[in-house]
């Protein structure tokens, strides 16, 4: 199976510039936990509601008043829509993250892949990368770790 037929292809990215504020009201309207972060068409980040509340929220900064770009993760992990999900899974296990923004061969993000499209769409065999990255995720949450 392809990354394409798996990933959820109505992803959008926000500008480094846009508030915390908005960031969260934009994740709570369309019920998910992360948005790419993108300048001048490339991609430069990735935030997450964790970033938000961990590294701006628990810091003391103002949502309305601090930017994507001061939370951000920096740097991005991405896939191509052409790539296998084994691939992807093998990336995010490596890299210990949740969701991967998806490419076109042009370098266009197309769409986003998260765990859950993995889970609902993609082959048993895939199931083991699955949970190593949550069940890593529950024993660093247990323990009281940040996985970033």
């Amino acid at each position: 199976m392809f990354v394409k037929e798996a990933m959820t292809s109505h992803a959008e990215w926000v500008s480094p510039e846009l508030s915390l504020t908005e960031v969260a009201r934009r994740m709570r309207d369309n019920k998910i936990g992360c948005l790419p972060v993108g300048d001048k068409d490339r991609l430069i980040g990735m935030i997450t509601d964790r970033d938000i509340a961990c590294r701006a929220v628990a810091s003391g900064s103002d949502p309305a008043a601090t930017k994507a770009r001061d939370v951000m993760t920096k740097g991005i992990t991405y896939c191509f829509d052409d790539q296998t999900l084994e691939e992807a899974v093998h990336l995010m296990e490596e890299k210990g993250i949740h969701h991967l923004p998806v490419l076109n061969r042009s370098k266009k993000m197309i769409g986003i892949l998260a765990l859950g499209d993995i889970a609902l769409k993609a082959a048993p065999s895939l199931s083991g990368g699955i949970f190593k990255l949550v069940s890593r995720d529950a024993s660093d949450h247990a323990a009281g770790t940040q996985p970033h």
